[in-house]
């Protein structure tokens, strides 16, 4: 193994690979995954002056801890958190230059969910159709991280970004505002349903994933009972399994689905479902 490499040293309560997915495979039931949150991926990558499309790490609530073997610059956005470079504070946002050998910790996400990690360079592990991420629906990527693994990494292509004020983050939402339009399948449900899910408060549930975000909060009642045949289904597509629940498909939703899907998210409202915290009320908003 060269020594441009990462080795894991805590890998935390889920961290993955992630880069912009793999879209344009659904007619094989591959889902496009990617970073759940891709403004923060994009961001991290620019700060140390990756591509967009570069690998990078993408943690879960409770952050995690590499050791790189050679010097690499890095950078830390996403989900706030503590970062620390052999044991001492480093910034958050901004391009750290870490030294072969030095241990970067991200702490726990003090608000958020997803932390991510650019390295210069990126992470180097092989594409499986055209993309390094890691699909925990399909299996397809390299599996998650595990305390004592190694990853290799990429040359660096660019210089790190000069920081000289504030990076435009976007906050963790306090309120999640997803905007919705109306369909395939709303017409399988009641109107007091629709009205439910225009006017009701729902929460993010913590059995949410990177599947989909679950909710808490009143059923939708469908206005018939009938069995639906398997059909396409997109990213931010709100799918209502028999418990009435809403549940928001994520990166790495199925392609098809057999409950109706009442409505679909604006792309634009999806970095906030995958920085919305359990217990996050949510708020659905119609579209005219």
């Amino acid at each position: 193994m060269t020594d441009r490499a990462l080795a894991v040293v805590r890998a935390g309560a889920l961290t993955t690979v992630q880069d912009l997915g793999r879209p344009g495979h659904a007619h094989l039931g591959v889902p496009r995954s990617g970073a759940l949150d891709l403004d923060a991926a994009r961001l991290v990558n620019r700060l140390v002056g990756n591509a967009e499309s570069t690998a990078v790490l993408e943690t879960t609530l409770t952050g995690c801890a590499v050791r790189p073997r050679r010097s690499v610059v890095v950078a830390v956005g996403g989900a706030p958190c503590s970062v620390t470079v052999e044991g001492r504070p480093a910034a958050w946002g901004a391009p750290v230059h870490v030294p072969a050998g030095a241990l970067i910790e991200t702490g726990s996400a003090r608000a958020g969910v997803r932390t991510y990690l650019a390295f210069g360079g990126g992470i180097a592990v092989e594409q499986t159709l055209g993309s390094r991420a890691t699909d925990l629906l399909s299996g397809l990527g390299p599996p998650p991280l595990s305390d004592g693994g190694v990853l290799p990494l990429g040359a660096p292509t660019g210089c790190p970004a000069r920081v000289d004020g504030v990076v435009p983050w976007s906050a963790p939402p306090r309120e999640l505002v997803l905007r919705l339009r109306l369909g395939p399948r709303n017409d399988w449900f009641t109107a007091d349903a629709l009205r439910t899910l225009a006017r009701a408060r729902y929460r993010v549930s913590a059995a949410s994933n990177r599947i989909g975000l679950r909710t808490e909060g009143p059923a939708l009642r469908r206005a018939f009972d009938s069995e639906l045949p398997s059909e396409g289904v997109v990213l931010g597509a709100v799918q209502v399994p028999p418990d009435g629940r809403p549940v928001v498909f994520l990166a790495d939703h199925p392609t098809t689905g057999g409950y109706p899907v009442v409505a679909v998210v604006d792309p634009r409202d999806l970095a906030g479902a995958a920085q919305a915290a359990p217990g996050t009320p949510v708020r659905f908003v119609p579209l005219a």
